[in-house]
């Protein structure tokens, strides 16, 4: 759930480059109402001076308030090194606090990478959940199913299925997830996020991450790919009555919806 973000978590279009999560400074302007806003949510007005200082101190403690254990900062690493960029240390504190919440036993997790997202969900679910991890990188699911084991939970707890989401979602149950990750290929957020919906039992929720994503895209074609889909996403969130909706400052924006 960044550099390469288009390409969501997994192997194919790959999400290379810089740790995410990093918080940065907010800005001292108010963004006019038109500007290339990815999740086309209104710009508020931003502090300026020592206002914008002290605003930026508290993301910066909000975003640490969760330390990051020694297991978590490894799958890090392997996770840059592999050029995969990984959930960020607030998200993967939020997935877990979001699992546990509502008691989730049955995830699927859209976006595998090396495992550090799954191993953050397996640790807010009850002892008999079961998570489906989705992601088009059979070897890299090899390597997050190693570090579920690593993180101490039986392999029995993760179905890891190779594939697309357009491929494997169809396959799975109508209303028999209580939670649903989104965190894969950008583009194919609108699609993953209908899908979710059929997905999740009533009361049941559905999270997106990176949905106020401010990276760039050389190619101006995929640029206005990607913030197409986060508008579409975004707006599809808002106006279906039957969620209730809630956009979270967490690292680059995490979308999350209940469904009624």
């Amino acid at each position: 759930m960044a550099t390469g973000r288009p390409g969501g978590r997994g192997g194919h279009g790959g999400r290379g480059g810089s740790l995410r999560g990093t918080p940065r400074a907010l800005r001292a302007v108010r963004r006019p109402a038109d500007a290339d806003d990815p999740a086309d949510v209104p710009a508020p007005e931003v502090p300026v001076g020592d206002d914008t200082r002290a605003a930026t101190r508290v993301a910066e403690r909000a975003s640490s308030f969760v330390e990051e254990d020694e297991l978590l900062a490894r799958l890090r690493e392997r996770s840059v090194a592999a050029g995969v960029v990984p959930v960020a240390p607030a998200t993967a504190a939020a997935l877990t606090f979001l699992a546990a919440s509502t008691r989730a036993r049955a995830v699927v997790e859209i976006g595998t990478g090396l495992g550090l997202g799954t191993v953050a969900l397996l640790r807010g679910m009850p002892a008999d959940g079961l998570l489906t991890s989705i992601d088009p990188d059979g070897e890299r699911q090899a390597q997050a199913r190693a570090a579920c084991v690593e993180a101490g939970f039986a392999a029995g707890r993760v179905r890891m299925i190779a594939g697309s989401s357009r491929q494997v979602l169809p396959r799975l149950s109508d209303a028999g997830y209580d939670l649903v990750v989104v965190d894969g290929a950008t583009t194919d957020f609108p699609r993953d996020l209908e899908a979710s919906l059929r997905l999740l039992r009533p009361g049941g929720v559905v999270v997106l991450d990176d949905v106020l994503w401010q990276g760039r895209v050389a190619d101006p074609v995929r640029r206005e790919a990607v913030f197409g889909a986060l508008r579409e996403t975004v707006r599809a969130v808002r106006e279906d009555e039957r969620l209730v909706p809630l956009l979270l400052p967490v690292a680059h924006g995490l979308l999350c919806a209940a469904r009624r």
